[in-house]
């Protein structure tokens, strides 16, 4: 079975926006390089994207749905592949790269309701950041993505 014959894991991704349009971003506990990113995971099996974004937003910041007001989403799926020193490593070796579907939400909550050392901790740090900002702060394989989740959602974002 070569790379090309791996299925994209099934994902969401969310942008999480306070009042003043600046997203969501936080540092991964399980990074070595100074990489900012936002929520993402894994789809479970009869999930609905949009559940599973709510979940994620939950799992890894602490913020509940009544704290967020949906906003937009992609319309496609937005994937990317694994460089090729991290393919066959993460989630098991059965994934060339993910397939993500990308939510939107405005923070109602105070910079307090977010809780990042959840029950499975994601992030060590967090912070409110520009969209240019965040695009150059993620890791390379994932540039592409950020930019095209930022120029679908650009009209919300300061």
């Amino acid at each position: 079975m070569t790379e090309s014959d791996l299925p994209y894991r099934p994902c969401v991704g969310i942008v999480l926006i306070n009042r003043q349009g600046e997203i969501f971003a936080g540092q991964r506990l399980d990074s070595t390089m100074q990489a900012w990113q936002m929520p993402q995971g894994g789809i479970d099996d009869g999930e609905k994207p949009r559940e599973a974004a709510l979940r994620e937003l939950r799992e890894e910041t602490g913020v509940t749905g009544d704290l967020v007001e949906f906003v937009a989403k992609t319309e496609d799926w937005v994937t990317y592949d694994l460089p090729p020193e991290l393919l066959g490593k993460v989630w098991g070796g059965k994934y060339r790269g993910q397939r993500q579907k990308w939510f939107l939400f405005r923070f109602t909550g105070r910079d307090d309701d977010i809780r990042i050392a959840t029950e499975h901790p994601e992030f060590s740090h967090w912070r409110w950041i520009g969209a240019g900002e965040l695009v150059s702060s993620i890791v390379p394989f994932k540039r592409a993505v950020y930019e095209q989740v930022v120029a679908a959602f650009r009209p919300h974002l300061a």
